[in-house]
């Protein structure tokens, strides 16, 4: 064999080795395209049985505090998810086709984790996202058409760290829409887009016992005052409701355990109002609203200490189903379920790789029949959990 027909026989090998390589299908836990970036490929996670786990962004070390999926760029079909880090900053992924391009807004050097979304200020076109954190700062932050984003500066409280904010008409002493932020020092404000050239007024309500930690508005007639649920670390749930008197607290359960999060099952017609709401101690509790008004209790899971995340939503292609998903300090996103009155079910779903800190539930693909989960927390990851493609769905038709 002469020289010149070794080294094409060894580029031959080269070239057959390299396309083997190249169209091999990735294996579990490997992004699809190799290269481990979701904003150029769907990054594969591990996950469990019925479930396909995949990476939204990837932050390193830097916690993620708070996750949320909102509609911010009308002219985008699908939901962008938003992050709150520990650095300070709001972190807005835009999806297309598998792949979240990262738009990483501010620097407020201190974590953030209050976050809602509304249309609250009329001189801004469209609905506002709004963040605060542990340095008292608020921001507002609004997006336009052309794929851009603004952030400001609207609201300082000094030696408050701001863990809750609640947007839209919920105050009825007040005209207009307005946010309600819930301080550590507990404490109430009501921060309105009424200031002078653009700014915004900042009005204390009054103290409270306790830090607020997570409150949603439950469905209710547009002409009374919503109802507000809300968590605390003083271990209560209450509702509140802004009237044209002033604050109106009412404590539907207190424990000597720390309270952490909370939820509501998405509402449909014919049925009552359910909340679930979670312990530091691992509890897990279903609150059932009867026509009468009355609330009815149980305990649904008994899991690790430390349950910092919970959702609820239509996670199984039965509608009959109940499910909810906890996630927390164990790093575990375990799936509670049942039909009917049965006894539940709990199966974890998936393992972070460090202790998770929220959760959300959100319709991101059309693929399957059910909602998808978005997780975050101390891993520095947010994570979307999904239904494999055509879950649900009909079985196809042979037309043969």
């Amino acid at each position: 064999m002469n020289l010149r027909t070794l080294i094409s026989n060894l580029a031959l090998s080269c070239l057959l080795i390299a396309m083997t390589f190249a169209c091999r299908s990735p294996v579990e836990g490997e992004p699809e395209s190799g290269t481990g970036d979701p904003a150029l490929a769907t990054v594969r996670l591990p996950a469990g049985d019925g479930w396909e786990g995949s990476l939204v962004f990837d932050n390193g070390e830097t916690g993620i505090w708070t996750a949320g999926v909102l509609n911010l760029f009308p002219q985008y079909a699908t939901p962008e998810v938003v992050g709150l880090d520990d650095r300070g900053r709001c972190l807005i992924l835009v999806s297309y086709s598998g792949k979240w391009t990262p738009m990483v807004l501010g620097h407020d050097g201190k974590w953030l984790g209050g976050l809602a979304h509304g249309d609250v200020d009329p001189r801004v076109a469209g609905s506002e996202l709004y963040t605060g954190g542990q340095k008292g700062n608020l921001y507002q932050l609004t997006f336009h058409p052309q794929g851009a984003a603004d952030m400001r500066l609207i609201a300082h409280l000094p030696g408050r760290e701001i863990h809750t904010i609640v947007a839209g008409d919920v105050d009825r002493s007040f005209s207009g829409r307005e946010l309600l932020l819930f301080t550590r020092p507990g404490g109430l404000y009501r921060v309105s887009p009424t200031g002078r050239d653009g700014t915004f007024e900042t009005v204390h309500v009054q103290d409270l016992p306790g830090r607020v930690r997570d409150a949603v508005i439950l469905p209710g007639p547009d002409d009374e005052a919503p109802e507000i649920a809300t968590v605390s670390r003083s271990g209560r749930l209450e509702l509140l409701e802004m009237t044209a008197r002033g604050p109106e607290w009412s404590v539907l359960y207190e424990s000597a355990m720390g309270m952490g999060r909370l939820t509501l099952r998405p509402p449909r017609e014919g049925e009552a109002t359910v909340l679930y709401a979670s312990h530091d101690d691992g509890r897990v509790l279903r609150f059932e609203r009867s026509p009468s008004g009355t609330w009815t209790e149980e305990v649904i899971y008994r899991g690790p200490q430390g349950v910092r995340g919970i959702a609820a939503g239509r996670f199984c292609a039965d509608g009959d189903v109940e499910t909810v998903a906890v996630f927390g300090y164990s790093a575990e996103v375990v799936l509670l379920s049942r039909k009917g009155r049965e006894p539940w079910n709990d199966a974890v779903i998936f393992v972070d790789r460090d202790k998770g800190h929220w959760l959300t539930a959100a319709e991101l693909d059309g693929r399957n029949t059910t909602q998808e989960i978005i997780g975050s927390g101390y891993g520095g990851r947010i994570f979307l959990l999904s239904r494999p493609s055509g879950y649900g769905t009909a079985p196809s038709v042979d037309s043969k």
